[in-house]
């Protein structure tokens, strides 16, 4: 392991340069279980931006509009200090997610979002799940509308494959694509990674650190709360997650043996794989956020990065990453399932 580049300390993202290490506001509302208190959700985002991460992603969808909320709330006075991501095109319904990319809907729903952040612009604004009923052209087309207005600084897309990219890039730049994107989840490298490269397109992983599991601080998952959304996902199963437990704890060997944590080892793999890639980690508690913050001095070896990708990848992990409900929900690539 090498001392850290100077050429970490910052990435572009949407024609600003960013910490590449930004914080996922999802965690503190939305998916998983326990959440905080506003106060405390509140101190967490506080101590987000002091320890000079200034780039944040919330949602329309996250908590019913909770994340974005509490941004505005905490937030608001300190507006000139961070990068803000959000998204649309995904809402909560009668208590289940409903994907609508219609242009209308956008354009609604860009409004509503700038009103509970408290801001008169957003830096970055993602279709976040693509629409089958919808052309992605007339998505980007009524986002495109929103960036000429002023009211978004630039379009991103997320959980969709490179030639979605390809076609909505065609209406209007891209600036930024978010997929899931971890050592456990390599779908991005069947084609999504090299098109932003090519394009000029930022890529955002988010759930780098696969939804916990990759901190091994996550033992066991039958205790999580029957509303957590691990419950439902392959790779948490009891047998799956007693297998992939086995793989992570020899990430965590490997990370004792360079001197760092599983978490900030598996964060410098992803911002490891090119200049244009950022990671969203998301936590609610400000010992994980801490752990998280180690990515930014870990800088590895092209053999220290090939050995942690080998202990962990598509091949090794037990179970798909989602079931098959979730995964009609997505764009992106896949990998081909043994028959």
């Amino acid at each position: 392991m090498h001392a850290k580049n100077e050429n970490m300390t910052t990435r572009v993202l949407a024609s600003k340069k960013v910490n590449p290490l930004g914080f996922g506001a999802m965690n503190i509302t939305h998916g998983y279980s326990s959440f905080p208190s506003d106060e405390d959700a509140g101190r967490l985002l506080h101590e987000v931006l002091d320890a000079g991460v200034d780039h944040i992603d919330t949602a329309t969808l996250y908590g019913g509009h909770r994340s974005e909320n509490l941004i505005g709330q905490y937030l608001k006075k300190r507006r000139d200090e961070y990068f803000l991501a959000s998204k649309g095109g995904l809402a909560l319904v009668a208590g289940r997610g409903k994907i609508d990319g219609r242009p209308e809907t956008l354009r609604a729903q860009v409004d509503a979002s700038l009103t509970r952040l408290g801001a008169e612009h957003i830096d970055l604004y993602y279709l976040h799940r693509l629409d089958p009923a919808v052309p992605v052209q007339e998505s980007v087309g009524a986002l495109a509308e929103s960036v000429a207005q002023g009211k978004i600084g630039g379009i991103g897309l997320s959980e969709i494959s490179a030639a979605t990219l390809r076609e909505a890039h065609a209406v209007h730049p891209i600036a930024a694509v978010q997929n899931e994107y971890s050592l456990a989840t390599r779908n991005p490298e069947l084609g999504v990674l090299e098109a932003c490269a090519e394009l000029g397109t930022a890529f955002v992983a988010f759930s780098p650190l696969y939804r916990g599991y990759l901190s091994g601080n996550l033992r066991e998952t039958a205790s999580l709360p029957a509303g957590d959304m691990r419950h439902s996902m392959p790779r948490f199963e009891t047998e799956n997650y007693a297998h992939n437990l086995e793989l992570v704890d020899r990430l965590a060997e490997l990370a004792a043996r360079l001197g760092t944590t599983a978490a900030a080892l598996s964060l410098a793999w992803v911002l490891a794989q090119g200049e244009h890639v950022h990671a969203i980690p998301g936590t609610k508690r400000s010992d994980h956020f801490a752990e998280n913050l180690g990515a930014l001095s870990v800088a590895l070896s092209p053999a220290e990065l090939a050995e942690a990708g080998q202990i962990i990848n598509q091949s090794t992990i037990a179970g798909p990453r989602y079931n098959v409900h979730q995964q009609k929900t997505i764009d992106s690539e896949e990998f081909a399932t043994a028959s």
